[in-house]
C-alpha cells in the first residue's frame, strides 16, 4: 500500500501546481463563503504556485484582491490573482432518481428468464439487463 501511495505522490507531483487545484475546488465555498463563491471561481493554477481566480466583473477582481491574503490564508496557498473572466455555471442540476431494490418477484422472473444461459458471468450479466428492463416495465 505504501508503495503505491508513493506513486500516486510522484506522479501528482510531475504535474506541478496545477495538481493542487482539485483539492482547492473542494473547499473554496467554504473558505470564501457563498457569496464570494458565487462571483469567483478558481480557474487555474500559474506555473509560479500562484492561484488564478475568474471573477464575475472587474469590481470583484478589485474588492477580492483587498482580501487577497485573507483568502489565501483560508485556502491554504501563498498567492491569489484575481480577473474577470468565466464563471462554472451554477444551476442547480436536478437531484439523481434512485430506484428502489427491485421486488423479489422481479428478481425471480429475470431469474427464471435467464436461467438457460450455461455461462455464469453471461447469465447474471444478461439477469441484470433483464431486471433493469423489468424494473422500467414495472
Amino acid at each position: 500500500m505504501d508503495r503505491l501511495g508513493s506513486e500516486i505522490r510522484r506522479t501528482f507531483a510531475s504535474l506541478g501546481p496545477q495538481a493542487e487545484l482539485g483539492a482547492i475546488l473542494e473547499r473554496w465555498e467554504q473558505a470564501v463563503g457563498e457569496l464570494i463563491a458565487r462571483n469567483a471561481w478558481p480557474s487555474r493554477i500559474s506555473r509560479d504556485g500562484t492561484l488564478q481566480v475568474a471573477t464575475a466583473d472587474s469590481m470583484w477582481a478589485f474588492e477580492l484582491g483587498q482580501q487577497a491574503a485573507t483568502i489565501a490564508a483560508a485556502l491554504g496557498v501563498e498567492k491569489l490573482a484575481f480577473a474577470p473572466g468565466p464563471l462554472p455555471d451554477r444551476s442547480v442540476a436536478p437531484p439523481l432518481e434512485f430506484a428502489p431494490p427491485p421486488s423479489p418477484e422481479l428478481v425471480e422472473e429475470a431469474r427464471v428468464l435467464t436461467s438457460s444461459i450455461e455461462d455464469e458471468a453471461l447469465r447474471e450479466s444478461v439477469q441484470r439487463a433483464v431486471l433493469s428492463s423489468l424494473r422500467k416495465g414495472a
